[in-house]
């Protein structure tokens, strides 16, 4: 089958513009990675944590799947994708630092707030992680509206998706000998703000740390 037509163009433009200038650099990433974080992602086709985090080749180690959802721990034998990813990323890679990456109007998320994953063959058992979530967000917020419920969610979600990865005894083990440390964010793909969890739970924006940094600067005699 011929290789489809924006995908083509895509490709001509990477030879172009980002490949051909930077041979010596795509040879030496051949060589090995060595990636400063793993980022576990949301597959939404609208959150790329390489255009977020302005990051280039060899530098995120990204697994994206639906719902940014850190599965349990679970040793079974069965096929784990994201486990497997984040056991390379943590043994082999040694990454420092793995970010679980929500968004905005997540339609993962969003299903699972509303049973809209009812009857699916493969997402409504992929995200049975949530649903812990809606309850727990239902007895705080007490009945709401689906947006309402939804986005807070989102970032309930990646507290508890955190709270998994501890579950995960070589990243324990990691954070707690120091050599790796964990964290969870929201991006907003309308204002393309970036909320960062901070260690009491809450959510902090980063554009606004940003713009105050460079408030200080303006004013600084």
């Amino acid at each position: 089958m011929p290789i489809p037509s924006p995908l083509k163009d895509g490709f001509r433009r990477f030879r172009a513009d980002k490949f051909e200038k930077k041979q010596r650099e795509w040879r030496e990433l051949a060589k090995g990675q060595t990636p400063h974080a793993l980022i576990i992602g949301c597959a939404d086709s609208r959150v790329d944590p390489g255009a977020i985090f302005d990051a280039g080749p060899g530098e995120l180690f990204v697994v994206r799947n639906v719902a940014n959802l850190v599965p349990p721990y679970e040793p079974d034998g069965a096929h784990h994708g994201v486990s497997a990813a984040l056991e390379f990323a943590v043994k082999a890679l040694k990454v420092g630092h793995i970010v679980v990456l929500g968004h905005k109007s997540c339609g993962g998320v969003h299903a699972a707030a509303t049973g809209g994953a009812a009857g699916t063959e493969f997402l409504e058992r992929w995200i049975d992680p949530l649903v812990p979530v809606r309850a727990e967000a239902i007895a705080e917020l007490g009945e709401t509206d689906d947006a309402t419920l939804s986005d807070d969610m989102e970032l309930r979600s990646v507290r508890h998706s955190i709270g998994r990865l501890m579950g995960f005894p070589f990243v324990a083990d990691a954070v707690k000998s120091g050599a790796l440390t964990l964290h969870g964010a929201r991006f907003g793909i309308a204002d393309g703000d970036l909320e960062w969890l901070q260690a009491d739970g809450t959510f902090r924006s980063v554009s606004a740390e940003l713009d105050n940094e460079q408030a200080s600067r303006t004013h600084t005699p």
